[in-house]
């Protein structure tokens, strides 16, 4: 199991992918159909959130489906997902990170609602990335929810928490 290389680093740095044997000079090693842990130091500048995949290739270099990787430790920069090899031969894998705007919206949310600090405004910035985020999914994927979500909290005749 090779770890793909980067070709730099860049706004959302993803650095020390474990596994990694040698400095990534020789793969790392499973049994097909064992589960092994992939982690990473995930961040960036400044208090947006981020999120982060690990995206398995298979021998042939089809990548396989995504998965979603969690934070370890609150506050600790450091994610991790679990994956699974379901052949045999030389796997490759690679780590993905972006800015995830939504969870940084019900971070903020979450602290100026309640404190009455621009709700309304909070809200509408809610709305609007829901709204956003609608226009990316497929009709019978769920669109319908994301924009009842952005309709509900424009709606005024409810109470702001």
């Amino acid at each position: 199991m090779r770890m793909s290389a980067t070709a730099g680093i860049g706004r959302i740095p993803v650095r020390d992918v474990q596994p990694m044997v040698d400095h990534g000079r020789r793969p790392a090693k499973a049994v097909t159909g064992e589960s092994f842990e992939v982690s990473a130091t995930v961040f960036r500048e400044g208090h947006d959130a981020v999120a982060a995949n690990v995206v398995l290739k298979d021998p042939e270099g089809r990548p396989g489906p995504w998965t979603p990787m969690r934070e370890l430790a609150p506050g600790s920069d450091r994610w991790g997902a679990t994956v699974t090899p379901d052949a045999p031969g030389d796997w490759t894998y690679r780590v993905e990170a972006w800015s995830d705007p939504v969870a940084t919206w019900r971070h903020t949310a979450r602290i100026k609602v309640p404190a009455g600090i621009d709700a309304g405004l909070v809200l509408e910035e809610g709305a609007e990335l829901y709204r956003r985020a609608a226009a990316g999914v497929p009709k019978d994927a769920g669109r319908a929810v994301l924009l009842t979500a952005a309709t509900t909290l424009l709606d005024d005749t409810l109470p702001v928490a």
